[in-house]
């Protein structure tokens, strides 16, 4: 009976705090996509019914960017806001408050046709976007937190197959037989309500990370508590043991603000390693792969009306592999995923762009393109998609780790805004060779992780911050003993 009570709360906490937290991220980037030509036919009669002007194609162009970059603008200050609110208000009850953002984004762009006003639809995705950066910064962190030693890879990466449902759900309902039709799409973009609503009938249920109570709280009492209601009546005292090493190492130092990482030399090599998976993520051109799709689906001779359907199994591929690296990150390690992900996201980007080079010559090019774009998101799902979520979680410490999670949520949106800028003038630029860049990053993304990122499975959360410390510091006895 304690044992299956123990599989019980935790599945109940992974589910809770992934619903409401990286499902979100997933859900609200495809959801958008379906009523594309109904929403800028709402701005183009809007601005008519107001001014008794007809919109330029390029202004409705213009105004539908604003609603597209809205949500990754949210996103960016739900990343900078996320590490203060985890720091204040503790894990599980950041991702709670952050259903305010929702509800209030719900509720704007369900009444965005009713009040005659498209800029409605600009100001829910921003604060739609808010409440997904919080929860890509704070989900990860609170399972990891709550998660034993042996599994706790497994449980921090948990939140990416809900990121990959998000995206297969929003792609689902975004289909015309469903909620993708001209008179459904204000209740399309508020339904991101739903799973909130499900993470607040279920969240309060599970219990606040055990190192935020101890270690931050500094309530042994509440740790204990917590800890028996994850474990069941295991016997946790090694783990309660290292925490409360953990606890005695970091005596006296209170959580690091943004700026107070910069200049910690303790935490130079994580930062390091931060900035560059945090970047790679985007810039490998797992999003540019998805905008392609289309493009490659028509071309292969997918009717128009089909290529909704094609592009749901782009979705389905990521959530499979998510799913079985899920299974494997606590055998194989982080390292071999994320190194073994980009290096196969490099051979697809050398064939996709062989196959795009040579699309018009050979009949059977298109389909070679397609096989490639499916090849490249599978290997997208692997390892970067997940694991670079749960490297933050581990490699740095109590007190670092929120401003850490800002780092690498804030480079995520701020790279996602980037690429889909500067996307449409590399494929304009650069043609059949548009993914170059791409699969560049990518190898030069496998080579560093191969070099410089360590393994931390198996490894105490103590245990890989010393390591990290003797890193950082191995040069400094040498240069005592030579001024000596």
């Amino acid at each position: 009976m304690p044992a299956k009570l123990q599989i019980r709360y935790l599945l109940l906490t992974i589910f809770a705090a992934c619903i409401g937290g990286t499902f979100q991220y997933g859900f609200n980037l495809t959801i958008i996509n379906a009523p594309t030509i109904f929403i800028q036919k709402f701005i183009n009669e809007t601005w008519i019914e107001r001014y008794g002007t007809q919109l330029e194609k390029q202004v409705i162009t213009l105004f539908w960017t604003f609603i597209v970059t809205g949500y990754s603008v949210g996103g960016l200050v739900g990343a900078l806001i996320a590490g203060p609110m985890a720091v204040r208000f503790g894990r599980r009850n950041s991702l709670l408050l952050s259903n305010i953002f929702v509800f209030i984004g719900a509720l704007l762009m369900v009444l965005s046709r009713t009040a005659t006003c498209f800029e409605l639809i600009i100001a829910g995705r921003f604060f739609s976007g808010v409440n997904s950066g919080v929860g890509m910064n704070i989900n990860p962190m609170y399972l990891g937190e709550s998660a034993p030693k042996e599994i706790r890879g497994m449980v921090t990466l948990s939140f990416a197959p809900f990121t990959a449902a998000g995206l297969v759900l929003g792609q689902t309902i975004g289909l015309r037989e469903i909620l993708g039709s001209e008179d459904l799409w204000p209740v399309l973009l508020a339904s991101f309500a739903a799973p909130a609503i499900i993470q607040l009938m279920t969240l309060p249920w599970c219990p606040e990370s055990p190192r935020y109570l101890l270690i931050d709280k500094e309530d042994k009492n509440m740790c204990m508590k917590a800890l028996r209601k994850l474990r069941g009546d295991v016997n946790f005292n090694a783990e309660m043991d290292e925490m409360l090493e953990e606890q005695k190492a970091l005596e006296g130092q209170r959580s690091k603000k943004l700026w107070d990482l910069f200049r910690d030399r303790s935490v130079q090599r994580q930062l390091i390693i931060t900035f560059v998976l945090g970047s790679a993520m985007q810039l490998c051109g797992n999003d540019a792969t998805y905008t392609y799709a289309v493009y490659i689906f028509n071309a292969a001779g997918i009717p128009n009306e089909k290529i909704q359907y094609a592009t749901i199994g782009t979705g389905c591929c990521e959530f499979i592999t998510s799913l079985t690296s899920n299974l494997f990150i606590d055998r194989i390690g982080r390292r071999m995923l994320l190194m073994g992900g980009y290096s196969l996201m490099v051979g697809s980007g050398i064939l996709f762009t062989i196959s795009l080079t040579l699309q018009d010559k050979i009949s059977w090019m298109p389909y070679l393109s397609m096989a490639c774009i499916f090849a490249s998101i599978l290997s997208f799902g692997i390892g970067p998609a997940g694991v670079t979520g749960v490297i933050p979680m581990e490699i740095f410490d109590q007190t670092a780790r929120p401003a850490a999670y800002m780092i690498n949520g804030s480079l995520l949106w701020i790279n996602f805004i980037i690429v889909g800028v500067l996307f449409p003038f590399i494929v304009e630029g650069l043609g059949s060779f548009c993914y170059i860049p791409f699969l560049t990053i990518s190898l030069l993304s496998a080579l560093f992780i191969g070099f410089f990122l360590p393994e931390t499975k198996g490894k105490t959360l103590l245990e890989i911050s010393r390591e990290f410390h003797k890193c950082n510091f191995e040069a400094q006895p040498e240069q005592t003993e030579t001024k000596m």
